[in-house]
């Protein structure tokens, strides 16, 4: 049963000719790999139903570790072809990335001192820049694959800029969303500047604060809040309209929508376990893959007509964001506040069931009702935190986060070798061993 399993699995994320060709695989019917919709744009979670679907079909195995010490470690090869050790992608992309953060703060002209100082706050190179360093690197790598160009287009660069100011707004959200005390080392913006102000970089309005209950208590910050909450955002969307690529603008506004969808996802919950994960999952996407995904789509637009290299390019940004945050789970229970820079076992005391939690409640069922009261009762984070150090569960989510990473390696190999594309498949190993 297990290696039928594992075969299954194994075509499942090697794509339609490993499916028609590979050992066991033959016609069996299994998930469906990725799919384009009419008007050229993929589905964005074609690996939702991966647990549901295995977990349906073979009710007597439980979880992906039970076959996980039979088969073969999935890892992200670190040399390339020729066996030469592949470049240091941050360096590599930071020859690209200088002076990032000075022309960030250039795009916010704020005249206001205390909301300047706010914008600013995050953009002090303190951060890992992990986006812009994958945007830059996979423009270069589809700029060579189009027509072997070793140049980079301003607008190019112009993306990377733009994806770390939605991703630091989005940041600034969650962390007044869940009243957060530090990030990267250091106290958060709505603890030093209080709720009220820091709630207006806020990304979403008022229907999801009327969700949360805290529309009474900002209602007199309303006008400054909708006004004033979308800094950062508004900012980058004027850099964005002028690149002047429509279908390149059509790509980035999605992630907003997503941003949004995402954070109404993280409120609610599924009671059917298989429903719950796909739910994570597709939460997972929405708040941190999407960003990735389609700021690689839009460099590998504007350097190349192919929508086949535009395929190629979000498939890779999707499967490393979901694998990256997959790996943020995991951290969350096996690193130090230290490490982090922000608080451990957050994702508990928040009332989330991130992927190590999932995987454990199957050893532990008495987890369920923990997860359908968001861990409310007194004692129940402590609980879980134990239930899941005990399971299994940060094994399963790391091993999904090679599957993950690993189909983005074999994504972004579809693209003529170049030093740029050989560290796009190294970050998916340093996504992998990160721990912090």
């Amino acid at each position: 049963m297990a290696t039928r399993w594992w075969r299954w699995l194994r075509c499942y994320f090697s794509g339609p000719a490993a499916r028609s060709s590979g050992p066991g695989c033959g016609d069996r019917a299994g998930p469906p790999g990725p799919r384009a919709t009419s008007d050229g744009r993929t589905t964005q979670m074609p690996y939702f139903n991966l647990v549901k679907n295995l977990t349906s079909a073979f009710p007597n195995v439980h979880s992906i570790s039970w076959f996980h010490h039979k088969t073969p470690s999935v890892c992200c090869c670190s040399k390339t072809q020729s066996g030469e050790k592949y470049t240091d992608p941050f360096k590599l992309g930071w020859r690209d990335l200088k002076g990032l953060y000075e022309d960030i703060r250039k795009e916010l002209l704020i005249s206001t001192t205390e909301l300047k100082e706010m914008s600013e706050y995050y953009f002090d190179g303190k951060g890992k820049a992990f986006r812009p360093i994958i945007v830059v690197l996979m423009a270069r790598a589809c700029n060579i694959h189009h027509n072997n160009s070793r140049d980079m287009q301003a607008s190019q660069r112009s993306i990377a800029l733009i994806a770390e100011m939605i991703h630091t707004a989005s940041l600034v959200h969650d962390d007044v969303i869940d009243d957060a005390s530090s990030r990267r080392g250091k106290h958060t913006v709505n603890k030093i500047w209080g709720e009220k102000k820091s709630s207006t970089f806020i990304l979403v309005h008022f229907p999801v604060l009327e969700v949360l209950g805290l529309q009474d208590s900002w209602d007199q910050e309303k006008k400054e809040a909708v006004l004033a909450g979308d800094l950062i955002l508004s900012a980058a969307s004027i850099a964005l309209a002028r690149i002047g690529n429509t279908t390149v603008i059509s790509i980035l506004t999605q992630v907003i929508e997503d941003l949004v969808r995402g954070e109404f996802l993280q409120l609610g919950s599924k009671e059917n376990e298989n429903e719950r994960f796909a739910h994570y999952l597709e939460k997972t996407f929405k708040k941190t893959a999407s960003l990735i995904a389609n700021s690689c789509k839009a460099v590998s637009v504007l350097g190349c007509p192919d929508p086949v290299v535009h395929e190629i390019a979000y498939q890779y940004g999707k499967n490393v964001g979901i694998a990256f945050q997959l790996i943020d789970d995991v951290l969350d229970f096996t690193s130090c506040s230290d490490q982090m820079g922000k608080p451990t076992s957050a994702d508990l005391k928040l009332g989330l069931a991130t992927g190590p939690v999932l995987f454990a409640c199957q050893q532990f069922p008495e987890m369920n009702a923990m997860i359908m009261r968001r861990f409310s009762l007194p004692g129940d984070v402590d609980r879980a935190r134990q239930y899941v150090l005990q399971s299994d569960g940060v094994q399963q989510t790391t091993y999904l986060a090679q599957r993950y990473c690993h189909e983005a390696v074999r994504e972004i190999s579809k693209l003529r070798q170049s030093p740029e594309r050989d560290a796009l498949i190294q970050l998916s190993e340093i996504v992998l061993a990160r721990d912090k």
